[in-house]
């Protein structure tokens, strides 16, 4: 079992093996279950991701009840199939099935915490663009979501990856963090790399604030895991040309942690402050739910 990611790195090293197989030897020990049944377990979030990235991509998109998020996954496909874009077609993909996803979350669908709901989309944006990319095999984007899990255990363990204690750092920094990962290692990186990869898109993303519009996982949730999503793929395209971080992946979520502890409750998620506490957020506040609430008065 590791406890930190210098020994999640160490073991894989010491057994010149991947960080994928290292987390499975791991779950194996810890719930004793087969390969196999993990494997299916992995199948069946894999399948879960797909069909959320592919319901809100097609026709006119998702759309949440409240009407603020919906069908901006489908304006990006379309921006990418009829328009040169600023940052790359391909790359736009990874964008529009991180954003698709979380869209399928705010439409109450059906979608695989990575680690959270609201930080849904970074995981599986990176994992299906870089199945296409890389052409991956079905078994290796099982694998990538093994070391995604890797990753975000040692960071659930040592700071933590809900917004509500630590602000949205925790749900979309952990998401990139792990996504990052996962990328270097699809991408033929070594576990060290993966291990810079991670410092550098979390550290991309400390003090990021949790501040959900009206409280509801639709803004700015959705469109910061087009952010998170980019911010992976860059710091796994650094880690692999050989850029690292002065401070340790540990170091850097130990220092998560910390400024989580020390954001106020306005910006942990109980949409108090940051952009909820706007005039047009108190405004969308009020059209949904048509009172006022004793924090606002």
């Amino acid at each position: 079992m590791f406890n930190t990611i210098k020994e999640l790195v160490t073991q894989s090293q010491l057994q010149k093996q991947p960080l994928w197989q290292t987390m499975l030897d791991s779950e194996q020990q810890a719930t004793k279950q087969q390969a196999s049944e993990i494997w299916q377990q992995m199948q069946a979030r894999y399948q879960v991701m797909k069909t959320a990235i592919e319901r809100g991509s097609q026709g006119k998109g998702v759309h949440s009840p409240t009407g603020l998020t919906g069908g901006e996954a489908v304006k990006l496909k379309n921006y990418r199939e009829t328009h040169q874009t600023l940052s790359g077609s391909t790359f736009l993909m990874a964008v529009q099935a991180a954003v698709a996803t979380n869209e399928v979350n705010a439409s109450m669908g059906v979608i695989c915490a990575t680690p959270t709901a609201g930080s849904s989309g970074t995981v599986p944006g990176v994992l299906f663009y870089l199945r296409d990319r890389l052409q991956l095999s079905q078994q290796q984007c099982l694998q990538f979501l093994l070391t995604t899990g890797a990753v975000g255990l040692v960071i659930a363990n040592n700071a933590m990856i809900a917004g509500a204690a630590g602000g949205c750092q925790a749900e979309v920094g952990s998401a990139a963090a792990m996504a990052a990962a996962a990328a270097v290692e699809a991408a033929g990186g070594t576990p060290q790399q993966s291990s810079e990869a991670i410092a550098i898109a979390l550290s991309n993303l400390l003090g990021l604030v949790c501040d959900p519009v009206a409280g509801l996982v639709e803004i700015p949730c959705v469109k910061r895991n087009a952010i998170g999503t980019t911010d992976a793929l860059v710091a796994a395209d650094m880690a692999l040309a050989g850029c690292t971080s002065k401070i340790p992946a540990d170091e850097v979520i130990a220092a998560m942690a910390d400024i989580g502890r020390q954001m106020p409750k306005q910006l942990r998620e109980t949409g108090l402050g940051g952009l909820a506490a706007t005039p047009t957020g108190k405004k969308i506040k009020m059209q949904i739910f048509g009172k006022k609430f004793p924090a606002d008065l």
